[in-house]
């Protein structure tokens, strides 16, 4: 026994081919999943928010996008910065390892590209980022090769993207 106690975490679940093998334990319990598309790219997030005082607080969400244009990790950024209304020339971004990709983060952001075409953006909260919770989290999303059997966490390739019917 070491003394220094670990942090409690829980599985976060499958999203869209991703399993989220942890998430702080600490975050709120109310979990929603939503389907979405922004400029042609789609979104499956899931979100862990609480009840507050003043209504709710979101803890982590957690994107899994696919789109064309999500062709490398510098139109990714482009592409998030467009979405989260950064700007790009001001985003204090450092790259870390992901398995064997690159990724990019900010203080409460993580994304990377797990391969051409599909992409997974994790954001905690400010304080959950104090906490030093966002990298652990998101080095523990990871791709399944099974969405019915989470505990198959083997990275595989995911089905090519197609492009919408006409």
């Amino acid at each position: 026994m070491t003394g220094v106690s670990e942090p409690v975490t829980r599985d976060g679940g499958v999203l869209d081919g991703f399993h989220i093998r942890q998430v702080p334990g600490d975050i709120g319990t109310e979990v929603s999943d939503f389907a979405s598309e922004w400029d042609d790219v789609r979104f499956a997030t899931r979100v862990w928010e609480r009840q507050t005082d003043d209504g709710y607080q979101v803890d982590l969400r957690v994107h899994v996008m696919r789109g064309e244009r999500l062709t490398d990790l510098a139109a990714l950024r482009d592409f998030l910065a467009e979405y989260h209304e950064r700007d790009p020339g001001d985003w204090p971004l450092v790259e870390f390892m992901h398995g064997d990709s690159a990724g990019l983060r900010d203080d409460s952001q993580a994304f990377w590209l797990a391969e051409p075409g599909v992409a997974v953006n994790v954001l905690v909260a400010t304080d959950l980022a104090d906490e030093g919770q966002l990298l652990p989290t998101a080095l523990a999303v990871v791709a399944v090769s099974d969405q019915d059997d989470p505990a198959s966490a083997g990275v595989v390739r995911l089905a090519p993207v197609r492009p919408p019917a006409d």
